[in-house]
């Protein structure tokens, strides 16, 4: 992987598939990059391979998600440290709140800046491999009843492609800090019809702080992230 060669290797084999993801998608597996804890079958996975063999600088990773769809470089994950050349401003720290999935606190969701979600904190999952952002059900449907959209048969929110540039932004509140995306970053076009990247979270809270957000890979298109295995953390940045 990107020049780390990693001796004995656990794979895992599906050797069947409940839906019809791996048929349509052009990637052929997933490589997990979560806790040990979460590793199907207690295998080793890639990334503490490669902690395990000092075959990276320092304990971290990190993630660049490109905001072209079509472009050729659809990103860059960075093995053992950072990429600065793909972020400005500092880096935005907060801690992991358990070791499993990469879950931090979150301390306000904002819309516009000012209607609160999140009032009291929650949890979020950072996941890459999740592409919209989730949130709970019951602060779902009050936020799509905010921005206006309508919920059509197939779950999707829509709303009026006219009316974008006019909605609000987001915020999300990290490690006490505004981390806002654009209204152009969380509506997207699909042919004719424009429609909000929401869905109800899907997955039980792991802990008990709080309901349940995951940032998947609208927030991450807008922010850099650090996984820092070594300090038990996450690192946020502007992504350019």
């Amino acid at each position: 992987v990107a020049g780390i060669s990693i001796p004995n290797q656990e794979f895992g084999l599906s050797v069947n598939e409940p839906g019809t993801v791996f048929y349509y998608a052009k990637f052929d597996g997933i490589l997990g990059l979560s806790y040990p804890a979460l590793s199907a079958g207690g295998a080793t996975t890639v990334f503490d391979g490669m902690m395990n063999d000092r075959l990276v600088a320092q304990p971290m990773f990190s993630v660049y998600l490109g905001r072209q769809p079509n472009s050729q470089n659809g990103g860059e994950v960075t093995f053992g440290g950072v990429d600065s050349s793909l972020y400005t401003g500092e880096i935005v720290w907060v801690p992991v709140l358990q070791e499993l999935y990469w879950l931090i606190p979150m301390q306000a969701v904002l819309l516009g800046g000012r209607t609160g979600f999140c009032s009291r904190g929650c949890q979020a999952m950072v996941d890459t491999g999740t592409s919209l952002l989730t949130a709970p059900s019951e602060e779902l449907a009050e936020m799509m009843q905010h921005i206006g959209a309508q919920q059509n048969r197939n779950g999707e929110y829509i709303v009026n492609c006219n009316e974008v540039s006019r909605m609000p932004s987001l915020t999300f509140v990290i490690g006490g800090v505004d981390l806002t995306i654009p209204a152009s970053a969380y509506i997207q076009q699909n042919y004719n019809y424009c429609f909000a990247a929401f869905e109800p979270t899907y997955l039980p809270a792991p802990t008990q702080n709080g309901p349940f957000w995951i940032l998947g890979d609208v927030f991450l298109r807008e922010f850099y992230s650090i996984y820092d295995r070594g300090n038990n953390r996450m690192g946020f940045a502007k992504a350019v």
